[in-house]
């Protein structure tokens, strides 16, 4: 398996990835939407996105933003979205794609990543805890809808 950083010339296979990621969080399916959408984060250096290849085909996606931890004052990456097509399931694509944003964050010197998921997403909570990753329990998670 190969992971990538993604790059305006991964554009075609990127983006029915991302479609189906979107559809697995009960979006609609906008192909045309998805492509602008990765075609500006990419441009303006707005997130990394790494791909995954197995046996030539793509198979998976973590896209990451940059963010920061004022109160360590260091530098921090917002996993957002993490994605594996259903035919290359259990096969080690997530923890590949997990092992390269780590790898990132250790290479930007960051304090770490941070991620959520939806509450009802028992395998990703398995993942990422049998990963490591360790579940907030010192704070809640508010959200402000302006749109």
């Amino acid at each position: 398996m190969d992971i990538l950083e993604a790059s305006s010339e991964h554009l075609d296979v990127l983006v029915p990835l991302f479609d189906s990621y979107r559809v697995f969080y009960r979006r609609p399916s906008d192909l045309a939407g998805a492509r602008q959408f990765l075609a500006d984060r990419i441009a303006r250096r707005e997130s990394v996105i790494y791909l995954a290849v197995a046996e030539g085909e793509p198979a998976g996606f973590v896209q990451l933003y940059p963010s920061f931890s004022s109160a360590s004052m260091q530098r921090l990456w917002i996993l957002n979205d993490l994605y594996v097509a259903s035919g290359a399931r259990r096969r080690g694509v997530a923890q590949a794609l997990l092992a390269r944003a780590r790898r990132l964050a250790e290479e930007t010197g960051a304090k770490g990543l941070t991620l959520s998921t939806g509450v009802d997403n028992a395998a990703a909570q398995r993942l990422y805890e049998k990963e490591g990753w360790i579940r907030d329990r010192e704070f809640c998670v508010y959200t402000l809808s302006t749109v």
